[in-house]
């Protein structure tokens, strides 16, 4: 299963209830869990925005060490390519860090795990889960 940023955001973050119940669920089931380099590179640009931008960094350095980290490379991206011209045709524009992450889940036939389904449920073939 590929964790969205916006679920690594909540787990590290705490407060959403749903978050820490799913990641507990996750680990009861032994299910893979896993994020994409587009997601390392979300939250380190977070990080090094914040005021305390040591302490964001080393709790990502962190939570990151427990996940397998899916590439961004050649097949995802073209991937990524089919899934933003299709959605530029249907007229359903998403941040492309979400089609990125998209091309990288359907590559690996991966569900992605998510608060942000209204982005990741226009994509065709995409499984989707939120918590």
């Amino acid at each position: 299963m590929i964790l969205d940023t916006t679920f690594i955001i909540d787990l590290l973050r705490g407060k959403n209830l749903g978050v820490k119940e799913k990641a507990e669920e996750l680990d009861h089931l032994f299910e893979t869990k896993a994020v994409v380099s587009v997601s390392v590179m979300e939250l380190w640009r977070g990080a090094l925005q914040s005021v305390r931008r040591e302490e964001e960094q080393n709790k990502i350095n962190e939570l990151i060490k427990s996940f397998l980290v899916y590439p961004f490379d050649e097949k995802t991206a073209r991937e990524s390519g089919e899934i933003e011209a299709d959605l530029i045709k249907k007229g359903e524009i998403i941040d492309l860090e979400d089609i990125m992450i998209a091309g990288v889940a359907k590559v690996h036939n991966e569900t992605v795990l998510t608060r942000n389904v209204k982005h990741f449920e226009r994509i065709n073939g995409l499984r989707v889960e939120t918590y």
